[in-house]
């Protein structure tokens, strides 16, 4: 990836409620949820901040490793927002349903 690629990808990344799957130059894998970047004038100057899947410790990884990065394609979100929420509440009182309890919906 050149460096405008990788920028758009950390920030696609950071807009995503999956997980991302950065792979780093030395050949390292890190799979997890990127909850933070900071970005500098160059990718030297710029990290990315990743909680692993394979362990709950916080670790930042310089943009400058970052040989590739993939979403999974999976927002275990989406569909899930208050206006769904709303949504489908009306119309479960539309079609004459009693009883309609307050409960969230499970995030997989």
């Amino acid at each position: 990836m050149n460096p405008d690629e990788l920028r758009e990808a950390i920030e696609a990344a950071f807009d995503f409620r999956g997980d991302a799957r950065l792979t780093l130059r030395s050949g390292e894998v890190v799979e997890g949820y990127l909850f933070d970047r900071r970005l500098g004038a160059t990718l030297e100057e710029s990290f990315v901040r990743i909680i692993p899947k394979t362990a709950p410790v916080k670790r930042s990884i310089a943009c400058s490793e970052i040989a590739a990065l993939e979403l999974d394609g999976r927002d275990p979100a989406a569909g899930k927002s208050w206006e769904a929420w709303v949504r489908k509440y009306w119309e479960k009182k539309a079609a004459g349903e009693t009883n309609i309890a307050l409960h969230p919906e499970a995030l997989d």
